[in-house]
């Protein structure tokens, strides 16, 4: 292997122990193959790389390269059953830390949790990082984030969840009696701690000012009933300071809240979320004692919604926003500058975003893609502005066909000009086509443009897809968020089922091949769109759905959250009326239904549910459950199968 170049190479050998069955010209196959690249760091010395990559069809390893020789060293994580790696990311330039995601059953429900592990970049020297897994009665559910990552000494800050340790005799008396989040500072190699932040049981986060300081932190205080009120409250630390000052209160339903999205500590800075013109916009608020705010960020269309950050330290050059797609908007000037310079170098894939560096910033790692291409990491030297390509996120679909996403506007029944994104097959086919409304999930979320595996596979299968942003979806302020898409569903669902009339007025869709496709809420949203028209779409697809509201809220019985949850959904005939299992009756199309049965996000039981009011009512539905599988179903199989069972199904309700 020569060179960088081994970190391509190595693909071609990994996947070369992926289970994935079919042909060559196999879409399903290609598009159900799992991305290559879940997560990829940077060693802060610039020496190596680590990604997380799939073996089989669920399992997962860490790839570490040797930048200048080439040589690989694989890690193998996990088999996919039990946990799965997140990320991992560099300690020290020899030490990594990887976290993990897991599903167990706990006290009669079903919970994930995760779990912190430091290895030597060989693999060898695995050491749990995270504090007691148990407590007396109570589960050390979620066992530390890293918040800094330091300069690469091998040691990190990390929030850690404390759980009271009880004697042998039950008493926390001789035992620690510390409970909740704290922080602390952890050696990658011997596990040893020291106590940065003492616990707070109502304490959800603290923002490190990559300096090495904790200068910001979060609690959401609860009822007497161990109830989340709904209320986050911010508190910093003044310059040089011991003792925590207010930052803001966020209150439940207050429209006027300041939100922290990080802190730069070479500008003794937090930024911060603002509401503009019924916008989010972001502001820069000293942290000096003054609170004096100045407005950095905005756009008059859209939120907002987050901030870019470089280097160990994670200093913060830009916000980003999704207009028609994303932009970023660098105020750094040397950052500008560079991005700048890679658009220019990287014309075809203009979704750039720096993903790493090392702790001098002298080298990046840097992802490209576009709509019609997954994309690609590259290592980019300042010194001597090299750009080299290192992995493809997707090289089963090098040469695939994919079909150009652009931005459109469709009107809703009153009038209400709907954004979405029209994605038609490739080849130049643009009329009478079969065609799929594919509304996102969430309900708070918004599709952006881009690469997307499942659009692009009913493309390539000659469908033509749209996406609408229907209100309810988040991203375009507060009017359009209306009481989210679910207590305001009548609204949400009318702008999907109009999306759908929309391609037939255009002539784009064949009113008999028209079909609708939706994940989690989407799901909900195809399912409820044939309550409410039942001519409209001739066939649904409906992958994790919720499917009964009411049932959503009994889901959340046990949860912190579970208040919360009940006034997402609201009460009396909203319920009732935008359940779609409650209406089976109405149903004329056919119904295929995916879930998996470890789903902690939407509960397996909504699918079952729905699949049997169907067929009460005598109408066609099938449902396919797939085992030890969460809401994502990250399974390449799973997904081939799910794809290829989609296309068939559709194909057979449109005569095709």
């Amino acid at each position: 292997m020569n060179g960088r170049r081994g970190a391509v190479a190595v693909l071609s050998l990994l996947w070369g122990t992926t289970a994935i069955a079919g042909a060559p010209g196999d879409l399903a196959t290609r598009f159900g193959a799992r991305e290559m690249v879940a997560a990829i760091s940077l060693a802060p010395d610039g020496k190596h790389i680590v990604y997380v990559t799939p073996t089989g069809t669920r399992g997962s390893a860490a790839v570490v390269v040797d930048l200048d020789s080439g040589k690989l060293s694989g890690i193998r994580l996990s088999e996919g059953d039990r946990m799965t790696p997140v990320n991992c990311g560099w300690a020290s330039g020899a030490r990594l830390i990887c976290k993990f995601y897991g599903i167990d059953d706990y006290v009669g429900m079903r919970i994930s949790y995760t779990r912190t592990l430091g290895f030597d970049a060989d693999g060898t020297h695995a050491l749990y990082l995270g504090r007691n897994a148990r407590g007396g009665d109570r589960l050390n559910q979620f066992d530390g984030n890293v918040i800094d990552w330091r300069m690469g000494d091998g040691k990190v800050l990390m929030t850690r969840d404390f759980v009271p340790q009880s004697t042998s005799t039950g008493s926390h008396m001789g035992g620690d009696a510390r409970d909740g989040m704290g922080v602390e500072l952890v050696d990658a190699a011997t596990g040893k701690a020291q106590l940065i932040e003492r616990p707070d049981p109502d304490a959800t986060d603290f923002y490190a000012d990559g300096q090495g300081v904790i200068r910001m932190k979060a609690v959401m205080p609860t009822s007497g009933t161990g109830q989340l009120k709904g209320d986050v409250i911010y508190s910093y630390r003044p310059t040089g300071e011991t003792g925590w000052k207010l930052f803001s209160r966020s209150l439940r339903d207050d429209k006027d809240s300041l939100d922290p999205l990080g802190v730069d500590g070479t500008r003794n800075m937090a930024f911060a979320t603002k509401r503009l013109n019924g916008r989010l916009a972001l502001y820069g608020v000293a942290l000096d004692g003054s609170m004096k705010s100045e407005l950095v960020s905005s756009n008059p269309d859209v939120d907002v919604d987050s901030i870019v950050r470089i280097g160990r330290r994670g200093r913060i050059i830009g916000a980003t926003y999704v207009t028609d797609r994303r932009q970023i908007d660098y105020f750094d000037p040397e950052y500008r500058k560079l991005a700048a310079a890679l658009a220019r170098a990287l014309p075809k894939t203009p979704l750039i975003r720096l993903m790493s560096a090392t702790a001098d910033e002298s080298q990046l790692l840097v992802f490209a893609g576009s709509d019609v291409d997954p994309g690609s990491y590259y290592l980019y030297t300042k010194a001597n502005r090299h750009l080299e390509q290192l992995v493809r996120a997707r090289p089963t679909l090098e040469d695939v066909a994919l079909g150009q996403m652009r931005a459109v506007r469709f009107p809703a029944a009153d009038g209400t000009m709907i954004p979405a994104y029209l994605t038609l097959p490739p080849g130049g086919a643009t009329k009478g086509l079969p065609a799929i409304v594919m509304p996102h999930g969430g309900p708070a979320y918004r599709d952006e443009w881009g690469f997307d595996w499942l659009v692009q596979f009913f493309a390539a299968s000659g469908y033509a897809v749209l996406q609408p942003q229907f209100r309810g979806s988040t991203g375009y302020g507060d009017a359009w968020f209306a009481n989210n898409g679910f207590r305001s569903w009548q609204l949400a669902i009318g702008d999907v089922g109009d999306a759908g009339r929309w391609l037939v007025k255009e002539g784009i869709a064949d009113p008999a091949k028209l079909g609708i496709v939706g994940w989690s809420y989407g799901g909900y949203a195809a399912l409820q769109s044939n309550v409410v028209d039942p001519d409209l779409f001739k066939a649904v697809v409906a992958i994790a759905p919720v499917t009964d509201l009411g049932r959503t809220k009994d889901e959340a019985e046990g949860f912190t959250n579970r208040e919360l949850v009940q006034r997402q959904i609201g009460s009396g005939e909203n319920v009732a009326n935008g359940s779609p299992a409650r209406h089976a009756e109405r149903f004329k199309a056919p119904v295929l239904l995916f879930h998996g049965d470890t789903d902690v996000n939407v509960g397996v039981g909504q699918s079952r549910l729905m699949d049997k009011r169907l067929r009460a009512a005598g109408k066609e539905s099938t449902l396919i459950v797939f085992p030890k599988l969460d809401h994502q179903l990250d399974d390449s199989a799973v997904r081939t199968e799910m794809l290829a069972k989609s296309d068939a199904f559709l194909r057979k309700a449109f005569g095709m």
